[in-house]
This record gives structure tokens, C-alpha cells and sequence, in this order.
């Protein structure tokens, strides 16, 4: 249906001796009642605002974009506004769920500029979420547009805390590599509070409201070739925090910082994932309810697990010889890949790769290989290089590894956000495809939908992942800390590349020297169904085979990599996180400890209800390794587990259809 709206219903004075007039446009509201946003026009300003059961999670927040079309910040005149319902159902074959029923209300409003151009402003809101993105079209039939700023912002209630990473300064880090979304988190600071590098914070950002009335996610999804990625900028002190574009020293100030597109134009959609707990924001799907595949697969891409020599042995394990025990783990482990890491093209060469590729097929695994993702805009020096960032180069390359049967590449270096990088991503997917090549990032951009826009996107790092596990202990004595922070934050909104599962006690191929795990096998265990990876590249070393009991091999060979079902089961950050996925009719259950006592936590399972379920966990105070054991879990589905600190559990049992 339409409505138009012809009087002004409401007059608020502002200061004196402006008169400030609001318009209150229109309403829209969840399926089911709990979420409503007001869109507001105030003085030819455009302004939104978001209640969740009656709470605000958002104050009046601006909306708006300043175009070398028009500018669509002040001056708007409202036209007519229409809303619609959006349903659609659909399948994921990678992600924490396989099959969506989206159903959300949409309202589409229409303003003219003050040069008479249009611009439509569309909500969608679900019972979990809401979105909006912008449409532009030209009065006078121009072809393009560039879109230099937006004036949306998210203004945040007072004394809301946050986990939020902040922005990294361009060309800055390990060889200029940055940014690349590796920066830690807040742990419960004020909002308002500045960034650490004064640039603002990457998506997606968590917010908890005062007094524990709820939590807010805010993101982005559809951003391909045609837009930068968006991130938010420094709040004002009582939380207003902009939306900002890419920084204009971002891969070596190559492109720039603004979008181009040609007309109609539109903007990708801003998400926020709002709710009285955590649950909402941990099974949201607003990723992928809004965008649609781009191309059809080539081939039926295979996920699964991997076996990964760099991440403990490092450098020094990219030989023959080394890949050779990887591939062997792999087999011996059921896994169906092997990653070869950096320099494979000096220090094992080419023809050796193509030995090592059919040994791997021999014994049942397929090859993933990393390459640099560029020749030019950083210092990074590993190999191979100069092969992905050209369209002759890239495909010539990816026709030899078709012919040879590699299954998938890492791509590693990005450094920034702007839309020629975006581009890059996509052009290197695209072109992947047609060679029946999955295609994992590193040193990355989060992904913003790709999971169901690209058929042969698998996975992206965009976080301060396993590798500085290794690195420096401090990353290790934070690790189960962080573990309760990342499936509220980063793992969400997206496949996150993080290598869980470290089964050593030094993080080091002699295992006498490098950092000192701090947390229990049971814990590391966990962390495969707590983290999301389709292909999940495992921090395994082959003495592990030797030292582990059966019952944790066993458990390591049939974990999945992707899930039917995702269910929040309690939890928060900074305290511990219990999480269920499902795979066909059987559960398993994540338990992390992210405090340092042992502790006692009563998990909800009525999923499980009245059903023997088996247990790996921490054998016994101060201990690492685990036991296994079995339990029942009552008829009203409550288990109660006992963990150490920085210690966990996995529940698995089979529910009856």
C-alpha cells in the first residue's frame, strides 16, 4: 500500500530563536511487533531512530549522503512513502545454518533534493534486524554519480559499553600491510570513548545497552566492486558514531576513498542486530537475507577441514619432506585438504608442487596454495607474487592450477577498503570460479554477504587470528578471554578464518621453546564448533596423532565445518560462551571458560532433552588433558558441566526427529 504524508505532526522548539520542525514520516515494525523504527524529517534533515519492546537501542541518528549529484544531507523534500512484506526462503551450503525462511516488513520512502533528484530510503526490519540502504536517481537522466560521503550515523544510548576493534592506520604494521581488521578488542569501554589510532572502529560493532537491557550489532553486507567498505567513525561523547569511507592512504593511496557508480546507483545495507540477549545476534542471518548470488558455481565446492604445516612449524616447514607428514595427517585424519603456505614456489618449486598435488590426490586430500595478493602496494615479500592483482596473469595462473588439481587458494595482503580493492576481491572470485577454485582471504577485509553472493568464496581471517598465538605469549594468555568475545562480534556476520585447535603445549615444531598454551585440550577441542570456518584449517601437529587419546582423534575426524542449525545457549563476553550447532540429527555443544576459575556452568539444552549425550572435558583441576564421558541430560534439557579455568567442554548426543 502507499501513503503519503501531507501535514507536519509535530513542532518541537529547539533553541531559540530557530523554530526546529519535525516531521514524523512514517513507522515500520518487526513481524512481530517487538522492533519499531520512526523515520523523521527535522529542518530537511533526515533522521531515524530504533525501539526494541519499547527501549531505545537507537537515539535519532542521521541518514543522508552528499553526492556529486545532489546533496541528499539538508534540504530534502519529503515525496511518499510505501511499504511491502519480504519473504524469502533459501539455502546456505556453507555458513551456520542451511536453510533461511526470511520474513521482514519494508517501508521505501522518497525525497527530492533541492536540484530535484531522488532519493529512496529502504527499511527492511525482521524480528532479529533491521536494514536500510539508499537509492539515487537523476532528474535529468545523468549516467553517473560519485558518492563522496554518507551522513549516516548510529547514535548509541549513554553509558552503553562496547567490543568494538578500532580502525588501523593505513600502510602501517608488518610490511605495511595494514589494515586488515587484526585489531583487539574493547573490553566493556564507555561509548564515546576515542579509538586507539583516532580513525574510528572496523565492523561489525557490538554494543551493550546500560542497566542490561539489551545488545546491538552493527555491520554491513552486499559491498562488491561497485562500493568501498564502510566502517564507523569516532563518536561524539554521547555516542553518535558516523559512518565513515576507507582512509586515503589505504593500499599505497592507490584508488580512491569515495564510491563511483553509474545511475540508478545503490548502497549496500547497513545492518543492526538488536535483542534483550545475545541469542538474536549470535543466529542473525541479515548477512545473507539481503543479498543474492552473483554467478552460478562452477563446480560443487567441497568444504571440510585441513591440515595447515606454517601455523606451528612456520616458514621453515614449507618443504618437500614436511608437506609430505601434513598431507600423510591429513589422510590419516579424514580431512579432505592441505594448506601449503607461503614461498611453496621458491622453496619446493613448481614441479614438486605438482608431485605433491597428486601424492595429496592419491591418498584421498586436495591442495589449497597461498599466494600474495599483490605486486605493488605493500612491502610483503613472500611468494608467489604478481599473480593475482592481473587479469592475464591471475587467469594464465589459475588455468595451471585447474590442470595440475588444486581445489583452492589463499589470497593474502589486501591492506585496505576502497572500492578498486573490492573490486580486486571480486574480480579474483569471478575469475576463480571459472577454474573451479574455492578462494580463502588473509590479511583481509571482513566479508559482507559473500558467503551467499559468491559460490566459491569459502572463508576470510579479518581478525587477530591463531598465527599471534604463535608469535607472543600475550596473544596466548588471552586466548580463552577472546574466545568469548569473537562468536558475538566478528563470527556472526561471517566465515572467520581464525585455525583453531592447538594440541601442543609449546606453539613450536620441537615443542622445547615458542609460547605456552595456557588452555585445556578440551578447550582448543571446543573451539572447532565454536568458530566458523567452512574449510577449517586445524593448528594441528603430526605428533599430536601419537600423544592424543582415541576419543579425541575420533572427535577431531567427524566435527563439521558447516552447520544446518546455530543455537545461542548462554553466555557473554568476558565470562564463558556455550554455543550448539546441529548436522544432520546430531548436536554438538561448544563450552568456554573465559575466566580464570574452575567453575560449575548449567547449560539449557532442550534440544538434547532426557538424551544420553557424550562429553570431552577437562579431566580434573589444573589439568589439561581431558576425559571422555557420558551423561543424561534431564527431560527439562538442563546438563550441568564443570570446567577449569581457560577450560571448556563438547557435548555431543543426537536428537530424535
Amino acid at each position: 500500500m502507499k501513503i503519503t504524508f501531507k501535514y507536519i505532526s509535530l513542532f518541537v522548539l529547539c533553541s531559540l530563536p530557530i523554530l526546529c520542525v519535525s516531521q514524523n514520516l512514517a513507522t515500520v515494525k518487526s513481524p512481530d511487533d517487538k522492533i519499531v523504527v520512526h523515520l523523521n524529517l527535522e529542518n530537511g534533515g533526515l533522521f531515524y531512530d530504533a525501539f526494541y519492546q519499547g527501549t531505545v537501542f537507537l537515539e535519532k541518528s542521521p541518514l543522508g549522503l552528499e553526492t556529486s549529484l545532489s546533496d541528499f544531507s539538508q534540504n530534502l523534500n519529503y515525496i511518499s512513502s510505501s511499504t511491502s512484506t519480504v519473504k524469502d526462503s533459501y539455502q546456505l551450503k556453507k555458513a551456520k545454518v542451511s536453510h533461511v525462511e526470511y520474513h521482514a516488513n519494508a517501508l521505501s520512502s522518497t525525497f527530492t533534493s533541492a536540484n530535484q533528484d531522488t532519493l529512496l530510503v529502504h527499511f527492511q526490519v525482521s524480528n532479529r534486524d533491521i536494514a536500510f540502504s539508499y537509492e539515487i536517481r537523476s532528474k535529468e537522466g545523468r549516467s553517473n554519480i560519485k558518492i563522496y560521503k554518507e551522513t549516516t550515523g548510529f547514535n548509541i544510548p549513554d553509558k552503553a559499553t562496547t567490543y568494538i576493534t578500532p580502525q588501523a592506520l593505513p600502510m602501517t604494521g608488518w610490511m605495511e600491510t595494514k589494515p586488515s581488521y587484526e585489531e583487539p578488542y574493547t573490553l566493556s569501554e564507555a561509548v564515546g570513548t576515542p579509538s586507539s589510532n583516532g580513525v574510528g572502529f572496523t565492523f561489525p560493532a557490538l554494543f551493550k545497552l546500560n542497566q542490561n537491557k539489551g545488545w546491538l550489532l552493527i555491520s554491513e553486507t552486499g559491498v562488491d566492486g561497485h562500493y568501498p567498505g564502510a566502517r564507523l567513525g569516532e563518536a561524539t561523547k554521547d555516542g553518535l558514531y558516523p559512518l565513515e569511507f576507507p582512509q586515503e592512504g589505504e593500499n599505497s593511496s592507490i584508488g580512491n576513498t569515495f564510491a563511483a557508480q553509474s545511475l540508478p546507483a545503490k548502497t549496500p545495507w547497513r545492518t543492526i542486530t538488536l535483542g534483550s540477549s545475545l541469542k538474536p545476534i549470535v543466529e542473525s542471518t541479515v548477512a545473507f537475507d539481503l543479498v543474492k548470488p552473483k554467478y552460478e558455481a562452477s563446480i560443487d565446492y567441497k568444504m571440510g577441514r585441513a591440515t595447515w604445516s606454517w601455523i606451528v612449524w612456520q616458514d621453515n616447514s614449507i618443504n618437500y619432506q614436511d608437506q609430505i607428514k601434513y598431507i600423510d595427517m591429513a589422510a590419516s585424519l579424514d580431512f579432505e585438504y592441505v594448506l601449503i603456505d607461503n614461498w611453496w614456489d621458491t622453496r619446493i618449486g613448481r614441479e614438486k608442487v605438482e608431485e605433491l598435488v597428486q601424492y595429496a590426490n592419491n591418498k584421498g586430500v586436495d591442495v589449497i596454495l597461498w599466494y600474495n595478493s599483490n605486486g605493488y602496494w605493500s612491502e610483503a615479500p613472500q611468494g608467489p607474487k604478481n599473480k593475482m592483482n592481473s587479469i592475464t596473469d591471475r587467469q594464465r595462473e589459475m588455468e595451471w592450477l585447474q590442470s595440475i588439481g588444486v581445489k583452492g587458494l589463499k589470497v593474502d595482503f589486501f591492506g585496505g577498503d576502497k572500492q578498486t580493492t573490492m573490486q580486486l576481491y571480486e574480480d579474483i572470485l569471478t575469475d576463480a570460479n571459472n577454474y573451479g577454485l574455492g578462494i580463502t582471504f588473509h590479511g583481509c577485509t571482513l566479508p559482507r554477504g559473500w558467503e551467499r553472493m559468491y559460490p566459491n568464496f569459502v572463508t576470510s581471517e579479518a581478525v587477530l587470528a591463531s598465527e599471534n598465538l604463535v608469535f607472543n605469549q600475550s596473544s596466548l594468555d588471552h586466548h580463552a578471554l577472546n574466545a568469548t568475545i569473537l562468536p558475538f562480534t566478528r563470527n556472526t556476520v561471517g566465515a572467520m578464518d581464525f585455525a583453531p585447535v592447538f594440541l601442543n603445549h609449546r606453539l613450536s615444531q620441537d615443542q622445547n621453546s615458542g609460547t605456552i598454551r595456557k588452555t585445556t585440550d578440551a578447550f582448543e577441542l571446543a573451539t572447532a564448533i565454536l568458530y566458523l570456518s567452512p574449510i577449517q584449517h586445524f593448528g594441528l601437529t603430526p605428533n599430536n596423532l601419537k600423544e592424543q587419546p582415541d576419543f579425541v582423534l575420533d572427535f577431531i575426524k567427524e566435527v563439521p565445518s558447516v552447520w544446518d542449525q546455530t543455537v545461542y545457549i548462554g553466555g557473554a563476553p568476558e565470562d564463558y560462551v556455550a554455543l550448539a550447532r546441529r548436522k544432520a540429527n546430531k548436536w554438538y555443544v561448544a563450552l568456554v571458560n573465559g575466566t580464570d576459575s574452575r567453575r560449575k556452568i548449567k547449560l539449557n539444552l532442550p534440544m538434547l532433552a532426557g538424551k544420553s549425550v557424550q562429553i570431552i572435558q577437562d579431566k580434573e583441576p589444573s589439568s589439561f588433558n581431558s576425559k571422555f564421558t557420558s551423561k543424561k541430560v534431564s527431560k527439562k534439557g538442563e546438563l550441568t558441566i564443570q570446567i577449569n579455568g581457560q577450560g571448556g567442554a563438547v557435548i555431543m548426543g543426537i536428537e530424535e526427529n
